[in-house]
């Protein structure tokens, strides 16, 4: 993972050979198109297979907002889901988690790697501090450029019986709360991107270069399953009380209970002041059942598709 970016191989079709040696900055149009595309398809799958439990986890985090008291279970609360408004509340929200999975997901895994190798080229280094700051960069520069498709799947995924559907409430939310509703959010969500992007892709660079230089792992399946469960459970215990924040500005117009947050700062105060230290982990092992899987489904997928694609390895 520490070698610079190789050939883009002639696997696929029509492919242009590109190599990008340190120093040389031309790439082609195939290559962009590869590099970004496998990002964003890996991540939108892994959003597609644990979406219903990103529904649940924002309904974790709007229990007893201001209050101190027992909070529902992840399993009581899923069956609770089911059984008052039926499989089809699991999947609200669905059309545009995939939208935003794959500019997202694109630009957040994408530009990891030309992140890390413009460091290289002007430090020399890719160490591990290097590996963090390229990723909370590419995490940042993705969430700000896609959070009115998060804060549009947040609202529909705490209104049930909403009809008017993703294009009629963006329109709604445009007309009664103004454009920049739909940047609600924004700095905690960048935050949280840049800190989950950085804690994921370190991490999960870091683990394989430290697991296939004293182990006998090489590249391949199990390296990077053991790689991404690494990076899955230290990215959720990082990022779990920043995502509590960003869902609670999202949603404060949207429901009556939410309080009046100016800043992110802010909302953690009144969180830690109203609802103790525990309230920032609501949705936690929401958040760990779902985050966790998905990371690891995003790392295999795209390992898989770089290889199909004559691409190296992240």
């Amino acid at each position: 993972m520490d070698d610079q970016p190789g050939s883009l191989k002639s696997s696929i079709p029509g492919s242009r050979k590109v190599n990008i040696e340190k120093g040389s900055w031309m790439v082609s149009p195939s290559y962009l198109f590869y590099h970004f595309g496998t990002s964003g398809l890996s991540v939108a799958v892994a959003t597609g297979v644990t979406h219903p439990l990103d529904v649940l986890k924002v309904r974790l985090q709007m229990q007893l907002v201001g209050q101190r008291g027992p909070l529902t279970g992840m399993g009581k609360l899923f069956f609770q889901v089911l059984k008052n408004e039926g499989t089809r509340s699991m999947y609200l929200g669905l059309a545009p988690a995939l939208t935003r999975s794959v500019l997202y997901g694109g630009l957040r895994l994408g530009l990891y790697e030309p992140s890390k190798n413009v460091c290289n080229w002007a430090f020399g280094s890719t160490n591990i501090l290097v590996k963090i700051a390229s990723g909370a960069f590419s995490g940042g520069i993705a969430t700000a450029l896609t959070n009115p498709v998060e804060v549009l799947k947040v609202r529909l995924q705490m209104n049930p019986n909403l009809r008017r559907g993703p294009i009629g409430e963006l329109q709604r939310i445009i007309s009664e709360e103004g454009i920049r509703a739909l940047w609600k959010g924004v700095g905690p969500a960048m935050s949280r991107a840049a800190a989950l992007t950085a804690s994921q892709l370190a991490t999960y660079d870091e683990s394989k270069r430290i697991l296939i230089s004293r182990t006998p792992l090489e590249e391949g399946f199990p390296l990077h399953l053991i790689a991404s469960m690494v990076a899955g459970t230290v990215s959720t215990f990082i990022t779990a009380p920043m995502d509590m924040i960003k869902t609670r500005l999202m949603l404060q117009r949207e429901s009556k209970e939410v309080g009046s947050y100016k800043t992110g700062f802010h909302c953690a105060y009144q969180v830690l002041l109203t609802e103790g230290p525990r309230g920032l982990y609501k949705g936690g092992l929401a958040i760990f059942a779902r985050l966790g899987p998905q990371t690891t489904i995003t790392f295999i997928l795209c390992e898989k598709l770089r290889t199909l694609a004559g691409l190296n390895a992240i």
